[in-house]
């Protein structure tokens, strides 16, 4: 269990770097996620094809892990958009609502009782949102892309968590990101339309940055989570990936002077979001519970 939440954690630093990368990389976020998942894809197919590791799945299996790729791109296209409509501080602190849409969902998919506990854990990180940000009217598109991506990405872990097992991390990783390409590809004419981009083209240093967020945020990132997800809840996943907009939004103040928006209801927030992390861990710890 312990080295399950030590994968887990690492792979939060990770992953909270990708809202940092989201404003290094020019590209709007439909573009920026699609080569994001396009460079992770082929990388992928080349890791296991000479690893020997590559795995053709049943029909059935190849259709569902397509359906939960779907989800996690769109959940990407939201994050980023959030970002891109306000700033990474707000778009990071939104998904910290993931915890509470996660003990909504969970019971309903899993059909498992509702733990309130839970329910009352992620609501303490939903006013830790609420203290964070004195919603502004500038920031209110943001904010709602950013609930949005929070919901699809608790959806994506509660499936998850029923089909871990299937295969390896990567070969699910593979199946559910080619699922994702598939769709921002089908999609990409019609949001071009309404969104148009400057540049459909990466620049010198967005392919840099693009590498890094395919290579280090997305594969080996995605790998541990998933590992750990074999151990510890989807609650439990969501609710320490709460701990991403402390590490991004300190990165933000570093390269971006973020800060300056900001005021002491953003310490108390925080606070509160740490506050619901650790008393999931404690009771993950010490109650053995997953």
């Amino acid at each position: 269990m312990k080295s399950a939440l030590i994968k887990l954690h690492i792979a939060v630093i990770l992953v909270g770097f990708t809202g940092i990368l989201g404003v290094l990389i020019s590209l709007n976020e439909m573009l920026l996620v699609w080569y994001r998942i396009f460079i992770t894809v082929i990388s992928l197919l080349v890791l296991l094809f000479f690893s020997g590791k590559l795995t053709l799945l049943p029909k059935a299996t190849i259709i569902k892990l397509f359906f939960f790729g779907a989800i996690i791109a769109l959940h990407w296209v939201c994050f980023y958009g959030s970002i891109k409509l306000s700033n990474v501080s707000i778009g990071l602190v939104c998904f910290s609502a993931t915890g509470l849409f996660t003990s909504l969902l969970e019971p309903l998919i899993i059909t498992k009782k509702i733990r309130w506990v839970e329910v009352l854990l992620g609501l303490l990180s939903l006013a830790g949102i609420y203290l964070i940000f004195h919603f502004d009217a500038r920031y209110q598109t943001g904010i709602l892309v950013g609930v949005i991506s929070a919901a699809l990405a608790a959806l994506f872990s509660v499936l998850n968590k029923k089909n871990i097992a299937i295969t390896t991390p990567q070969v699910i990783m593979l199946y559910e990101l080619s699922g994702g390409l598939l769709l921002l590809t089908l999609l990409m004419p019609i949001y071009l339309y309404f969104f148009p981009a400057k540049s459909l083209l990466p620049s010198l240093s967005d392919w840099g940055w693009l590498l890094v967020l395919s290579w280090v945020c997305t594969i080996v990132a995605m790998k541990l989570m998933l590992e750990a997800l074999q151990k510890v809840s989807a609650f439990t996943q969501n609710l320490s990936l709460n701990l991403e907009p402390v590490y991004a939004i300190t990165l933000a103040f570093l390269l971006f002077h973020e800060n300056e928006q900001l005021d002491a209801s953003f310490y108390y927030g925080v606070g509160l979001i740490l506050l619901s992390v650790i008393l999931q861990m404690a009771r993950v710890v010490i109650g053995k519970r997953n």
